[in-house]
């Protein structure tokens, strides 16, 4: 039996096989993609010769997927998505000023980093910005990243590591959980829901083993992915928090949350800039993170909320 050689379907070839899909039809799969009916029957028998599989089933007039079909549907829309939004990426680069693109750990892209971005770009208005959310150490090599802002432990071979703020975390309180100036004893916390990052499920412990309270194996209490959703829980009452203060500062102005304790956790490793070493020099990259570094310096002379 003849091996059938591999194929890659045109983009064409595969927008016809979403539409008629969808629509499950021809000619309205024509009027939606503003081909003519022939050239989506071409793109579909196509397809299905050079596949050697049929991908629909012709009722009449109406077309309905094969198993086959619908597994490349699913697929197809998936590529095609990722090939729009590739496009639009790279559109952003046809105004002349430089695109940075950024991985930032996401609660201090929210809580710190955006709320500053305001003052980079009215004194470069040439530079924009790409930011996308990264929990995980970035690989620069497989991925199109000109830098990130994550805590420097997370930072890989062959990049240079910038430091920018160390991490102090307080327990913080909403005032319908704990009254404002209601002053709790360490041993008073595990009377409470303890809101748990469950990326970092050792936090409490490391801070009751510097209270000098023994380590509590079952903590009860909500355990959350993200420290906005554990600020979220929070404000919500849900119980207490253990925060960056950098994270904490925005609630506890606003009135939303307040300390309840006033011994602190240092973290393990600061927060800083990661630039990969084998990337070409920029000068919109050195750019912000002179920017960067000033912003950070300008926050460690506050300490603690």
């Amino acid at each position: 039996m003849a091996i059938r050689q591999n194929y890659t379907p045109s983009v064409q070839e595969l927008r016809a096989l979403v539409w008629c899909g969808d629509l499950g039809s021809v000619s309205r799969a024509a009027d939606a993609l503003n081909l003519t009916q022939s050239a989506v029957s071409r793109s579909i028998r196509s397809l299905e010769e050079k596949l050697g599989v049929r991908l629909f089933h012709r009722v009449r007039k109406r077309l309905s997927l094969s198993d086959a079909g619908r597994a490349m549907v699913h697929e197809s829309r998936d590529i095609l998505g990722r090939l729009d939004r590739s496009a639009t990426m790279v559109m952003a680069f046809g105004g002349g000023g430089d695109v940075l693109r950024l991985a930032v750990l996401p609660t201090f892209a929210t809580t710190w980093l955006i709320p500053k971005l305001p003052e980079f770009l009215t004194s470069h208005p040439d530079i924009s910005l790409d930011l996308a959310s990264a929990l995980h150490p970035v690989d620069f090599e497989g991925s199109p990243f000109d830098a990130a802002v994550q805590r420097a432990v997370m930072a890989k071979k062959d990049t240079d590591v910038v430091r920018l703020l160390d991490e102090t975390l307080m327990i913080v309180a909403a005032p319908g959980l704990v009254a404002p100036g209601q002053a709790l004893g360490a041993e008073d916390l595990a009377q409470y829901p303890l809101i748990q990052l469950a990326t970092r499920p050792e936090l409490w412990n490391d801070w009751f083993s510097q209270a000098g309270i023994a380590r509590i194996d079952r903590l009860q209490g909500p355990r959350f992915q993200h420290f906005d959703m554990v600020i979220s829980a929070a404000q919500a009452g849900m119980g207490l928090a253990l925060l960056p203060d950098i994270f904490a500062q925005p609630a506890i102005a606003a009135g939303a949350l307040h300390r309840v304790h006033a011994l602190t956790l240092q973290g393990p490793t600061p927060y800083a800039l990661i630039r990969p070493k084998s990337r070409e020099k920029s000068k919109a990259m050195d750019a912000f993170a002179v920017w960067l570094q000033r912003a950070a310096g300008q926050e460690w002379g506050r300490g603690p909320a």
